[in-house]
C-alpha cells in the first residue's frame, strides 16, 4: 500500500507489500527495451564478421548484399516474434513460444541445447573478443599471449555476472549506458568512411559484383556470419515479464532498433571498404582497428575500448536474458526447481545465472572464435524456424485467440521457409560443426524421457537431489515467485 502500512487477509495474516513480494517486476520500458535489443546485437559482430561474410561471399557487392539481406531477414524474424511476444506473454524467448506451438519436446530440446552448448558458446566468442580489443593494443604489432586473452575475457564474464546477480535495475542501466557508448563507436566508423566514399574513394566498389570466386556450398556460411552479427533480436523475448505494456514495447523497440541497426551496419561494411582493399580486409584480423589506423589516425587508440565496450554490451544482455528462459523452464517442470526461484532481496534469477556461469567460463578457455559462430548457427536458427512454423501452426488452430500485434502471414512464411533453407544447406557447407551441434541437441531426447516424461529417477537419487536442492536454496537465499506474472 502506498502509506507502508499492511492490511490483514483473512486468516488474521499480514498481506506483504508490493515491495516485500518475491517477485521478477516489470521495469523495463520503451527506451531501455530498445537500448536492450541494439545493445545486445550490435556486440563483436560488427567488428568480426566483416572478414567471414567477405571470404565466404567472394565479392564485395555482394558481401553488401548478404549484410542487407540478413538486416532484412532478422527485422522479420523481429517482427514474427513481437507477434510471438505479444500472444503469449510468458518470458522464456524461444522455450516458451515452443512449449505452446508444438508441444513439450522441441522446447526441452531448445531449453538443453542452450544450457548445454548455445549459451556458453555464443558467450565465450563475445567475452574472447572483447578480451582481443582490450589486450591487443598493448602488444601491438606481436600477438598478444593466447592464456592473457582468455585471464581477460573470464575477467570480464565474471563482471557481467555479477552485476546481473547483484540488481536488475543495475544490468538494465549498464545495457543503457554501453548502448550508447558502442553507437558511438559506430558513428566514429560511419561518418569518415561517407566522407572518404564522397571524396571518390570508390576503387573497392569498382567490378564489387565478381562471382568467380563465389561457390554455393559457402554462400550460407557468408548469411551464418552476417546473421550472427545481428543476432540478439530475440533477446527482449526472453524477458517479457520483465517488460512495462509489452503489447506496444515490444513490436514498437523491435521495429526501431532493428532498422537503426540494419542502416548502421551497412554503412559501417562501406566505410571498411573506403579504407581498405578486399585483401587488406581479409588479412586484418581487427577489422575495426585496421580501419581506425588508415582513417582516424588521431583516434586511432580510442577504437579497441569502444570495440571492447561494445562486446561487453552485447555480453551483458545475453547473461541478462537467457537465464531466464532457464528461470521459465524450472516453472514449468522442465529443469530442477531451485532455477525457477528469485533472491529474495535482489529480486534476481540468482541460481540461473550461476548455473551458467562455470558452463560459460569452460566454453572461453576452450573454444575459437570462427568455429564457435558456425558451430552454435545451425541449432539456434533451426529452433528459430521452428518457433515460427509453430507461430504458423497455431494460427491455424486457434484462429480466435487473441494477438494484439499481427505479422502478415507472407512475412512469418517467407521467414520460416528462408531460416530452413540457410540450416539444410550448412549441413552441407560445414558438416563437422553444424553435425556436432545436431548431435548434442538430439542428446537431450533420452534426457527428456528419463527425468521428465517419465520421471523414472531411483528414489534414493530423488531424495539426494532434493536435499542438495533445499541446502542451496538456504545457502542462496532464494524462493519461488509468491504472484503470477504473466
Amino acid at each position: 500500500m502506498m502509506d507502508g502500512t499492511r492490511r490483514r487477509t483473512e486468516d488474521g495474516e499480514e498481506e506483504k507489500t508490493e515491495d516485500e513480494v518475491v517477485q521478477l517486476r516489470r521495469e523495463i520500458g520503451l527506451l531501455p527495451a530498445a537500448c536492450f535489443i541494439v545493445g545486445t546485437v550490435v556486440g563483436s559482430g560488427i567488428f568480426i564478421a566483416p572478414k567471414g561474410v567477405l571470404v565466404n561471399s567472394g565479392s564485395v557487392g555482394l558481401s553488401l548484399l548478404v549484410w542487407l539481406l540478413c538486416g532484412v531477414l532478422s527485422l522479420c524474424g523481429a517482427l514474427c516474434y513481437a507477434e510471438l511476444g505479444t500472444t503469449f506473454t510468458k518470458s522464456g524467448g524461444h522455450y516458451t513460444y515452443l512449449l505452446e506451438t508444438l508441444g513439450p519436446l522441441p522446447a526441452f530440446l531448445r531449453l538443453w541445447s542452450e544450457c548445454l552448448f548455445i549459451r556458453p558458446a555464443v558467450t565465450s566468442y563475445v567475452s574472447l573478443a572483447f578480451a582481443r580489443y582490450v589486450v591487443e593494443p598493448f602488444y601491438a604489432p606481436c600477438v598478444a599471449p593466447m592464456v592473457l586473452i582468455k585471464l581477460v575475457s573470464i575477467l570480464g564474464l565474471t563482471f557481467v555476472v555479477a552485476i546481473n546477480c547483484w540488481s536488475v535495475t543495475m544490468a538494465s542501466r549498464t545495457q543503457i549506458t554501453l548502448t550508447f557508448v558502442k553507437m558511438f563507436a559506430l558513428v566514429l566508423i560511419i561518418v569518415p568512411g561517407v566522407v572518404a566514399l564522397a571524396k571518390g574513394k570508390t576503387e573497392s566498389f569498382q567490378n564489387g559484383f565478381e562471382v568467380d570466386a563465389l561457390t554455393l556450398h559457402r554462400l550460407p556460411l557468408a548469411f551464418y556470419n552476417g546473421l550472427y552479427a545481428y543476432g540478439g533480436w530475440f533477446y527482449l523475448n526472453y524477458i517479457t515479464e520483465e517488460v512495462i505494456n509489452p503489447n506496444r514495447n515490444i513490436p514498437l523497440a523491435i521495429i526501431f532498433s532493428m532498422v537503426t541497426v540494419t542502416v548502421c551496419y551497412v554503412l559501417v561494411n562501406v566505410a571498411y571498404f573506403t579504407a581498405m582493399t578486399p585483401a587488406e580486409l581479409l588479412l586484418s584480423d581487427a577489422v575495426a582497428v585496421t580501419f581506425a589506423n588508415r582513417a582516424l589516425q588521431g583516434m586511432a587508440s580510442v577504437i579497441p575500448f569502444l570495440v571492447a565496450v561494445s562486446c561487453l554490451g552485447a555480453l551483458n544482455g545475453g547473461i541478462f536474458s537467457s537465464p531466464r528462459m532457464l528461470f521459465v523452464g524450472a516453472r514449468e517442470g522442465h529443469w530442477p526447481p531451485i532455477f525457477s526461484m528469485i533472491h529474495i532481496r535482489r529480486r534476481t534469477p540468482l541460481p540461473a545465472v550461476l548455473f551458467l556461469y562455470p558452463l560459460m567460463v569452460l566454453m572461453s578457455t576452450t573454444g575459437e572464435i570462427y568455429e564457435l559462430i558456425n558451430f552454435v548457427s545451425f541449432s539456434r536458427w533451426l529452433f528459430i524456424a521452428m518457433a515460427t512454423l509453430g507461430l504458423i501452426i497455431h494460427r491455424r488452430r486457434f484462429p480466435d485467440h487473441l494477438r494484439p500485434f499481427q505479422v502478415p502471414l507472407a512475412v512469418v512464411g517467407t521467414f520460416t521457409a528462408v531460416c530452413f533453407f540457410i540450416v539444410g544447406l550448412s549441413l552441407y557447407s560445414d558438416p563437422w560443426n553444424t553435425g556436432i551441434s545436431c548431435a548434442l541437441t538430439l542428446t537431450g531426447i533420452p534426457v527428456y524421457y528419463v527425468t521428465v516424461y517419465r520421471y523414472c529417477l531411483p528414489r534414493w537419487l530423488r531424495r539426494i537431489f532434493d536435499y542438495f536442492s533445499k541446502q542451496l536454496q538456504i545457502l542462496l537465499e532464494v524462493s519461488q515467485q509468491e504472484v503470477k506474472t504473466f
